[in-house]
């Protein structure tokens, strides 16, 4: 049977990506960010996932004002880096795992969840960034990677009852899968920051450190932030968090936090990165 056994939230900055591909993460500069993700490069070759579920947004490269899916599944066999203006990043072809996603998308759908099904798709910054800060450069990601796309860039984004009841029913998917699978869930996006408009710049670190503190064991208080708070408190761009409620709620109630790390600035907004392990306690009680 299929499991997930980690979660992980992190940022999914392009300036990050940019670093890595023209070679100057190792600088000193930017040593105070990529020092962050030590940790995690070595925990990520140990626990080896078969395939991770990666909760991300798109930028208007697949996605367009012509079509907005509030929840975006990928269900193909494979996803090419985007161009997203200037040009694809030099980075593998993201294999798909759509005997799983086609399984995750079925029960999903019967648990009440109208998934809108991907067979084709470029995918941009907000999944390739994290698949680089985790795994670091290489010939081929890995493991596997189920895309799973959230609109946070049109109002209205989905609530965070939403997203964590999502995660729940995607928990309820996973387990029902016969084969034997280590499933990681990560969450991306945000911390805090506005791009455009008056309060472009805009960091709210106290916000961005309450949240990751509440992740663990308070979630309930964080589902119900509106997007409307979201904004007011963390800028524009800020609803992008709720993605990290997706990946918490497909975790156990009780998950121990193995590592985190904050860092600001990073390209005029904030950093977060976080890593949960579930225990084998009884799974979250909060279904709707």
């Amino acid at each position: 049977m299929a499991k997930i056994t980690s979660g992980l939230g992190t940022s999914h900055i392009p300036l990050l990506g940019y670093m890595v591909d023209k070679g100057e993460s190792h600088l000193e500069k930017w040593a105070p960010i990529f020092d962050g993700y030590t940790f995690t490069k070595k925990w990520i070759r140990e626990q080896k996932p078969d395939v991770v579920i990666l909760v991300y947004n798109d930028h208007a490269t697949s996605f367009d004002m012509k079509v907005i899916p509030t929840f975006a599944i990928g269900c193909g066999e494979e996803y090419h880096p985007a161009d997203e203006g200037y040009g694809a990043r030099p980075v593998p072809v993201v294999k798909g795992s759509p005997i799983l996603a086609w399984h995750i998308t079925a029960s999903l759908i019967k648990q009440g969840f109208d998934m809108t099904i991907v067979n084709e798709m470029d995918v941009d910054h907000g999944l390739t960034v994290p698949l680089s800060m985790v795994f670091g450069e290489v010939e081929e990601w890995p493991c596997q990677v189920i895309p799973l796309a959230v609109n946070t860039v049109v109002y209205p984004s989905p609530t965070g009852e939403r997203c964590l009841a999502l995660g729940n029913a995607i928990r309820t998917a996973v387990e029902q899968f016969p084969e034997d699978l280590n499933v990681q869930v990560w969450g991306t996006g945000g911390m805090s920051h506005q791009l455009l408009g008056e309060r472009a710049g805009l960091i709210n670190q106290a916000w961005d450190l309450a949240f990751m503190d509440d992740l663990k064991s308070d979630y309930k208080k964080l589902a119900a932030i509106s997007q409307v708070e979201y904004i007011r408190e963390s800028g524009t761009e800020g609803c992008e968090m709720v993605m990290w409620l997706i990946m918490r709620g497909a975790l156990n109630h009780q998950v121990n936090e193995i590592h985190r790390h904050y860092h600001v600035p990073v390209s005029n907004t904030a950093l977060g990165h976080l890593i949960y392990e579930n225990t084998d306690t009884m799974n979250l009680e909060d279904k709707p």
